[in-house]
Order: structure tokens, then sequence, then C-alpha cells
């Protein structure tokens, strides 16, 4: 496909894999690809990619050694199945934006050194992501690179949600109540006021973006009131592997007893906990769901996730004063109905009551008619809300 308008390149990459989106600049904007590079660092790694024409779908392994590595290979293949077009722009997903950034902006080197002083603040994700901002940057030295945070749709919540009960000195440090999934929620709320109205979206209305990583907000006008994610993105909910809230006496414990030291409680509340740790068999929730009547493990790892988002939706609907809307999203939000529906069951003296057959077909609108509550089922799309957000930070359109 050859075109003269402007394309941008949006870039969200983790420890080991990096997925991407190719857009040409319209109105609508149109994906051209999207795919990405899991397992980088390992012996094999897997491309994939999916575009509008045949040709352009690739799935193979490939040597990715590093982020470098798997940036040059994306690189090549985006340009071999695009006409080899100059793109305009990349923008890239930025986990954490610090106290400093409460929006999008270009990326610029005093940008890149502030984002390294805070590293220490997500050390899962903001390294990894300072190393493909230098890669990309190297290999389109001459366009324009965004940064989008998803720190920025929770940076200003009340003062009262972001500060954390200890000592005020460490406030001055940065150390405060932060929040994620921004991108997601963003999208989340522009395509609640178009299914719904801007009315709707101005209510009372609860997030929640189950996945791998797990969060859910409170939201009202519009703005994010408060967070189930804080510091980093190991707070909140179970979620996969990442543990959620614990006793913070468990560090200490754990230290005495077992001997474990801060790198390995670290360790283990991000990689070995949440889903995982309790079914001791497997993070994936279809995984859970499968084999719950068999596994007494699986059946109560599936059963503290949806009791904990039961209680997360509970008190952010008294930290609303009421409940209009609540939306799931997300990959377990989006495609698992029975998950939506014990999360949701016990939930009537909130005005929440699901449609049965609705809910079971994954349909847009699952609330029972007549319910106080509208409950929603829209599909996020965080690369399409970068690539958007690139185009009003340079203008395009």
């Amino acid at each position: 496909m050859n075109s003269t308008r402007p394309r941008i390149l949006t870039i969200n990459g983790g420890s080991s894999s990096i997925k991407f989106a190719l857009f040409e600049v319209g109105t609508p904007l149109l994906r051209i690809l999207e795919g990405g590079i899991d397992r980088i660092g390992f012996p094999e790694a897997a491309l994939r990619v999916k575009g509008l024409n045949a040709a352009d779908n690739v799935s193979r392994l490939v040597a990715a050694p590093d982020g470098q590595a798997a940036v040059d290979i994306l690189v090549n293949c985006i340009e071999e199945s695009s006409g080899r077009a100059s793109l305009t722009a990349v923008g890239h997903r930025v986990v954490h934006g610090g106290p400093k950034y409460s929006g999008p902006a270009r990326i610029s080197p005093a940008m890149v050194a502030d984002l390294c002083q805070i590293s220490a603040f997500d050390s899962e994700h903001l390294p990894e992501e300072i190393r493909l901002i230098e890669a990309l940057h190297t290999r389109f030295p001459d366009i324009a690179h965004v940064a989008c945070f998803d720190t920025a749709f929770h940076h200003d919540m009340p003062r009262v949600a972001r500060l954390l009960p200890i000592p005020r000195r460490y406030e001055a440090l940065g150390i405060r109540r932060y929040g994620f999934h921004g991108i997601s929620y963003e999208f989340l709320m522009e395509e609640l006021a178009r299914l719904a109205g801007k009315e709707a979206a101005q209510g009372r209305v609860v997030l929640a973006h189950l996945g791998n990583g797990t969060s859910l907000a409170a939201v009202r006008n519009g703005k994010s009131q408060d967070t189930s994610m804080s510091f980093t993105p190991a707070s909140g909910v179970p979620m996969s592997t990442r543990s959620g809230d614990l006793d913070p006496g468990l560090a200490w414990y754990l230290a005495r007893t077992e001997g474990l030291d801060a790198k390995a409680f670290n360790a283990m509340v991000h990689l070995k906990s949440g889903l995982l740790g309790v079914s001791e068999t497997s993070s994936d929730m279809r995984d859970l769901l499968s084999h719950e009547k068999a596994d007494v493990r699986a059946a109560e790892a599936v059963a503290l996730f949806c009791y904990q988002v039961k209680k997360c939706i509970g008190s952010f609907a008294a930290a609303l004063g009421g409940l209009d809307q609540l939306v799931f999203a997300g990959g377990i939000g989006e495609h698992a109905p029975i998950v939506r529906e014990r999360i949701c069951a016990g939930l009537g003296f909130l005005g929440i009551e699901l449609d049965e057959m609705a809910n079971t077909k994954n349909e847009g609108l699952i609330s029972a008619t007549g319910g106080r509550v509208t409950v929603r089922v829209i599909p996020t799309d965080e690369e399409r809300k970068i690539a958007e957000t690139v185009c009003g930070v340079l203008g395009l359109d």
C-alpha cells in the first residue's frame, strides 16, 4: 500500500515483548498493521504481524536477543509491508510519568533524563521503555517521538486519593498514588460518551480494566477520582502474576522467617503471585475457568479475583456517592462473561443487575432492563488512543 498521508507507529514495550500498530492519518485513523514480538531475550523470539492485506501477515520465529534487535526486526517488517513509506511520528506508551508529566509530550533529551531519574519508580517497565525510546530514535532520528503516559489520566485526582499514609517527607520525593491504565481509561471514556452520550460520561462511572494487569478507576465529571493501583502497578486487586495489595508487614515477616530480601520479595509480588500464585498452575483466567471444577486451587484463584474486584467496585461507588455506569474492558473484562457475572452477583443493592443472555453473548450493553446502573462491555484500544494523542500533539489531521 502506497500513500502520501502521514503515518504513525505506536509502540508498547514490556520486559520481553513489544506490541506495535501502524496507523495512517485520516478520519478515522486507518490501522494498516499491528503485531509484535514476544520472548525477546530468549533463544527463539516470535514475530507476528497482521495487515490489511493477507500478504502482509507474518508469523515466524526470529533472533531477538535484546530490544534493539527486536526494534530492527519490527521496523524492517513494517517498511517491507507498507512500501517503505516514511513514518511521520512514533507514539510511545510510557507507563510512569512521575510527578512531572501530566500529559503527552514530544520526547526530548531532557525528558529521557527525567525518566532515567525516576526509573526506580517502576523498575519493571521504565528501564525497558527508555531503551526502546533510544533504539527507535536511533532508527528514526529525524521524526517526532511522542510519549503518552499511563499515569496522566490520574494525575489530578483529589489530593485525599493521592496521599499515602506514610511520613509526609516521602511525598516530596514523589511517592504518592499515581494509578495506571490511563491510556485505556481515556479511550473508554471517549467511547462511553460516543455510545451513551456526554451526559452519561459525566456521571458516576467505574471502569474495570481486567486483564493480565488489572485495575479499576472511579470517574466523575469525566475526571479520575480514585484508582486501585497506587505507586506501582503491583498494587490493587490480584492480577495474573501480581499480588495486588498486601499487608506491608509480610515483607518483614518473610525476611525474618525465610530470608527473603527486598529483591526476592519484589520478584514474588510481580511474577509469582496473583492467579498464578494461588492456583499454582496458571496465570491465565481461561485455563483456571476450564479447570476450576476439578482443581480447588484454580477455583479459589478465580473466586479471589472476582471477590476483590467486587469489593473495589463497592468502595468506588461509596467514593462517588453512588453509581451510574459500570464498564468492563481488557482481555478478561471483554471475553469472560462468567467472571463478569460473579463480580456483579450480590451488587443489586447498588443497582447492578445483569441481563444473563446479553452477558453470555458478550454484547455491548449487558445490564438488565430497568436496572439503575448501566453495565457495558467496551473493547479498549490503547494503540488507537496513542495514535490519536500523537495527532493532537503534532496537529495532524
